[in-house]
């Protein structure tokens, strides 16, 4: 499937902002299953310096640096992205979850991943929440696909009643939340098993195909859950907002252990008082 995607940021400020330096994660990271056939990034005011390079996950990010004052920054970054479906195996056949946490502390790629962090601290009743999709000895692709599926028929999708540095303990008791919140909830609970799991941001289709449903998340970055199966059949991706695997419709930016990690957009500025933000994101067959 082939996308062009468009997301547009602007910060409005009440004051002009003298100096600035801005850390983006912006650019779809290649894959085996995802190329990149153009992409382009504009700002205004234009960055006196642009600086490329790759994060601690391997994630492709870009460094902005502003030196005159300026009241509104607006960065525009697009690409155009084909995106292959990937086979999924045989949720039976896959090693028991017991088994996968066993491994996964002996493993590099994954050991990272199966760690509380910043954003997601241990969660007794994420875990709890979590364990009722894996009974003993099940098949870690089964009871993956069983929380999956549980998470939006248990929790409403309602923006606004959440921020980005909303808890998972509050997410749990409201019973309510954005694609963000059931990332987060989603690896909390795994990772309190000893399952590796990673927060991954990117983009959902905007529309539907013709007589398809809308899908949750849509018109902004979207995030989801990548989870690890062991050596043999390695990641997946599930979509916990819309209870999905991860196959062509999705377009992926980078990974990281939470939001944290691989924020689209975040930077140190001197000035700018009071600000206001808007994000415009697109996702149509390109």
């Amino acid at each position: 499937m082939m996308w062009h995607v468009r997301h547009a940021t602007t910060y409005r400020y009440a004051e002009p902002v003298d100096i600035a330096t801005h850390l983006l994660h912006l650019a779809p990271r290649p894959l085996p299953h995802q190329r990149v056939l153009a992409e382009s990034l504009t700002c205004q005011p234009e960055p006196a310096r642009v600086a490329t390079g790759t994060d601690h996950f391997g994630n492709r990010v870009a460094w902005l640096f502003l030196d005159r004052p300026h009241s509104v920054f607006e960065v525009v970054a697009e690409a155009t992205v084909e995106v292959t479906a990937r086979a999924l195996p045989d949720p039976a056949a896959t090693p028991p979850w017991e088994t996968v946490a066993e491994r996964a502390s002996r493993e590099p790629e994954a050991a990272e991943f199966a760690l509380p962090s910043p954003m997601l601290p241990p969660e007794a009743e994420a875990t709890a929440y979590a364990a009722a999709s894996f009974r003993p000895g099940q098949p870690v692709l089964e009871g993956l696909l069983d929380l999956t599926a549980r998470i939006p028929r248990d929790f409403a999708f309602r923006p606004g009643v959440t921020g980005i540095a909303t808890p998972v303990a509050q997410v749990l008791a409201q019973r309510a939340g954005v694609c963000q919140d059931f990332t987060h909830l989603m690896l909390c609970a795994l990772r309190g098993l000893g399952l590796p799991a990673r927060y991954v941001s990117g983009y959902i289709r905007t529309l539907p195909p013709p007589g398809g449903a809308s899908l949750m998340g849509a018109d902004q970055s979207h995030a989801w859950v990548s989870a690890w199966l062991g050596l043999e059949h390695g990641w997946v991706d599930l979509d916990p907002t819309n209870a999905l695997v991860v196959r062509d419709e999705h377009v992926t930016l980078g990974w990281g252990r939470d939001f944290h990690d691989i924020s689209p957009l975040r930077g140190i500025i001197l000035g700018g008082g009071r600000h206001s933000l808007r994000v415009e994101v697109d996702l149509a067959p390109g």
